[in-house]
């Protein structure tokens, strides 16, 4: 039987145009998961914002009860399969969920990693007697989950790791040994995902471990930097005895569902990034709207509304890009599952398709995030100093999206990487598509306008015509050494996240106006004009440092005049538009878009 194919594959929104009509915008969700996303918020405002210096304080207990009332509203298990006692609830509902109680702070952590990383790989790649012990106990919260793989010699290079199982005398247990780090819940974890090479192997290979088995010791919790009332522990295993029926999928396959799950976290990421930053910006502009200098309130003042404006305008591109994924990976999912795949594994892999998407949500989201909470402190003024203001907290905790989920270098290098196979294994057409660009070159046309959103299409269009022109440059010098030309990738990296984050908000601000969902269009049209432009002055940089890093004297002037017309776009008065967008979040006095 032949295979379905995806609407739109991994990486290849370089290489083929997508409509308005073919991606989901967050004003298109349902009654259904409304509901949910209140529930969260509720859960939120009654049970962690009122206790926040108490978990920071890691009071004996406390995240432990606050995730086990959760679980009791059905919030733990949301990505559980309605057989194992889960609500089975799809990808992007899984998302909404954790865009709102991304704004919890520490509590976000802990939630996230109990039922991203700690669970979903029992759901994804667990036997059925595996899943029908953990996953019900799981999903009401009666048992906690954690995801043990970092060690001290072993962080990006996860495969590095040192710690052993080695099959008992009887052949009934696997006898573990080593030691893990930074693991978030294992200082409560009934439920371990443990990754260690079994014998002598190459490979990882990954176990459930509970939590409660003798040999196990947990160190003090660490003092953090941020986050503080999350768990993070070290974790040693010494003789610890793993029943043989407690390996997780098959032997070798650790790496693999380590890398995968990775993927699916990068994408929470990204998520979970957006309810920070819409609370970040709502008391950012509370304040701006109660302090008073000069006889005014700060709000008033230009510089001020500078930085609102950006604060929205990076949280509404950011969620423009996170929920056009989230559709695809649904999608993807029901395409492999009609081709005979089981849940799990059409679900790894939908997160594999895209994985480069993943790393983009990653690193944009996290960088965004920084940005605004950063801006927060500014607004703040002295006061933003203050650890009795939310920016202290929102600050702090922040910095560590940049890190975890493997760092934003890691995934600069994997999305360049990633673009550049798909392309020579023919997977994306971006080499043919090159040769047409660079036949460009010496002959560059003139655009004349055809209409507001043609012409956003135009721009799009042109950035991707950099991302060619560029790989094909850097593949033509370096060919298999282009891996060690870490800042040339670097410098790729952040035009394909660029183009994918100005692509997805040009398609739901086109999305919005089609659906009639907005009476103030010109608002949004706003928020897609800044970005559009900042966005080409940006690649405009990045493309310029890589071409004078690649090719030689007399190639350089030729791509030097493409990067300038494949970005060219006309300017316009950023300052009102940034003020249009600032007098909006003014007057609701919170994030409104």
């Amino acid at each position: 039987m032949e295979k379905r194919q995806l609407n739109i594959k991994g990486c290849e929104f370089l290489t083929k145009e997508t409509e308005a009509s073919e991606i989901f915008i967050p004003e298109e969700f349902d009654e259904e998961q409304t509901m949910i996303a209140q529930t969260c918020q509720d859960f939120l405002e009654t049970e962690v914002f009122c206790n926040l210096d108490r978990i920071d304080k890691k009071e004996e207990g406390l995240m432990r009860s606050i995730l086990e009332k959760s679980g009791e509203l059905g919030l733990l298990g949301i990505s559980v399969p309605e057989e194992y006692e889960g609500f089975g609830q799809s990808f992007l509902t899984s998302m909404y969920a954790n865009e709102v109680l991304g704004s919890g702070y520490s509590f976000s952590v802990a939630y996230s990693a109990h039922t991203g990383i700690g669970t979903l790989p029992i759901v994804y790649y667990g036997n059925e007697e595996q899943k029908k012990k953990y996953l019900p106990k799981l999903a009401s919260g009666e048992y906690m989950a954690s995801f043990c793989l970092t060690e001290p010699g072993a962080g990006s290079d996860a495969n590095a790791g040192k710690t052993k199982a080695v099959l008992s005398d009887d052949g009934k247990h696997y006898i573990l040994n080593g030691q893990k780090m930074w693991i978030t819940n294992g200082g409560f974890a009934d439920v371990q995902v443990v990754f260690a090479k079994i014998e002598n192997d190459r490979i990882l290979s990954a176990f459930i471990v509970d939590g409660d088995s003798p040999g196990i010791e947990i160190n003090p919790e660490e003092e953090k930097l941020g986050i503080k009332g999350s768990s993070t522990v070290q974790i040693f295993y010494n003789d610890v005895k793993v029943p043989v029926e407690n390996l997780l999928g098959r032997r070798g396959e650790g790496f693999r569902i380590a890398l995968y799950i990775l993927h699916m976290g990068r994408i929470k990421l990204g998520g979970n990034v957006i309810g920070a930053a819409k609370r970040a910006i709502s008391q950012s502009v509370n304040y701006a709207n109660e302090r008073k200098q000069f006889g005014n309130l700060i709000s008033q003042f230009g510089s001020i509304k500078h930085k609102l404006a950006e604060q929205v305008i990076e949280t509404f591109t950011n969620e423009s890009a996170v929920y056009r994924l989230s559709k695809n990976v649904d999608e993807a999912i029901e395409t492999y599952m009609k081709d005979g795949m089981d849940y799990g594994k059409a679900n790894t892999e939908a997160f594999v398709q895209y994985e480069a998407e993943a790393a983009i949500l990653k690193i944009y989201g996290s960088e965004t995030l920084d940005y605004i909470v950063d801006e927060m402190v500014q607004i703040m003024g002295g006061m933003g100093f203050s650890s009795e203001m939310p920016a202290d907290r929102a600050y702090r905790d922040s910095r560590i999206n940049r890190i975890f989920e493997g760092t934003n270098e890691i995934n600069r290098l994997w999305i360049s990487d990633t673009v550049n196979k798909r392309g020579h294994k023919k997977k994306i057409d971006i080499f043919n598509q090159a040769d047409e660009v660079m036949a460009q070159l010496d002959n560059l046309p003139e655009y004349q306008s055809q209409g507001y959103f043609d012409d956003k299409a135009h721009y799009v269009q042109n950035f991707k015509k950099v991302v060619m022109m560029l790989m094909k440059a850097a593949s033509n010098k370096f060919g298999k050494k282009m891996a060690h030309e870490q800042e040339i990738l670097n410098n790729m990296a952040d035009i394909v996240t660029l183009t994918y984050v100005a692509e997805s908000t040009m398609l739901r601000v086109k999305k919005m106006e089609s659906l009639q969902t907005s009476a103030e269009k010109s608002l949004y049209r706003d928020i897609l004009d800044v970005f559009m432009l900042d966005t080409a002055d940006s690649i405009h940089k990045y493309a310029l440092d890589a071409i004078y890093s690649i090719d030689s004297e007399e190639d350089i002037e030729k791509y030097r005049k493409g990067v300038s017309h494949f970005t060219a776009i006309p300017r316009f008065n950023v300052k009102e538009a940034r003020r249009r967008i600032a007098d909006k979040l003014i007057e609701e006095n919170a994030y409104c878009f």
